[in-house]
């Protein structure tokens, strides 16, 4: 187990590691505590109680915040014809078809999202194995397999979040920077809730969310009490 850090340790003197704080006070804590010498980020984590290895309870999706994320995000799109046209006008990053695979498949990757029109996704399933296992991979159920470009492109750029299950049932996504006012911040968080709960399968049992917290990019985890929303 790696060795914690002296201004982590610090941090997480201040943390009732026993106490489930409500979502406001978690927040407050958390912007407290943290120590980067930069804008931090601010990050929830839920562990579900779901079983991620069955079809209907991979949960996975995507939300646009209503204060966004403080990141600018760098939005391709592989689209050809008047969709082309459409996600330039919207602002994307780069927009290409079979010029774009190449480029990628040459080992470009700076960008943090990817957007595809359907009839783009044959040609686009060619970089499975290089943006699959680095979760840019454009899917429908995050909305980045689309002919509705532009909606696709404004939602990322105002502050959208893809956010997926993994091995372990936990999601983890980001709902803003340690500057932004707490009260920008409860409003993120509970947006991602919303969808979150949404997102419960059907054949999901017990308690959903079993446990949720709350931390910056570096800081100690602050538990939220799941009673309080």
């Amino acid at each position: 187990m790696a060795k914690k850090g002296k201004n982590y340790l610090e941090a997480a003197k201040q943390v009732d590691a026993t106490k489930a704080y409500t979502v406001e006070e978690a927040i407050d804590l958390v912007k407290k505590v943290d120590f980067a010498k930069f804008d931090a980020s601010i990050e929830v984590a839920y562990r579900l109680n779901v079983d991620p290895k069955q079809a209907d309870q991979q949960i996975r999706g995507a939300v646009v915040l209503p204060n966004g994320t403080g990141k600018t995000q760098r939005v391709v799109v592989f689209a050809q014809g008047e969709q082309a046209k459409q996600a330039e006008a919207a602002g994307a990053d780069v927009v290409g078809a079979e010029d774009l695979v190449e480029k990628i498949q040459g080992g470009w990757l700076d960008f943090d999202v990817a957007v595809a029109t359907p009839p783009m996704m044959a040609q686009v399933g060619r970089l499975g194995r290089v943006l699959g296992p680095k979760g840019l991979m454009p899917n429908p159920k995050t909305g980045t397999v689309t002919m509705d470009v532009t909606k696709a492109v404004n939602d990322i750029k105002a502050g959208q979040v893809a956010y997926r299950v993994d091995k372990a049932g936990i999601v983890h996504a980001p709902i803003g920077k340690v500057s932004f006012d707490a009260a920008k911040l409860v409003e993120n968080f509970k947006a991602m809730q919303d969808v979150i709960i949404k997102a419960r399968p059907a054949s999901a049992k017990g308690q959903y969310i079993t446990s949720l917290s709350v931390s910056s990019t570096f800081g100690p985890g602050v538990k939220v009490d799941v009673a309080s929303f």
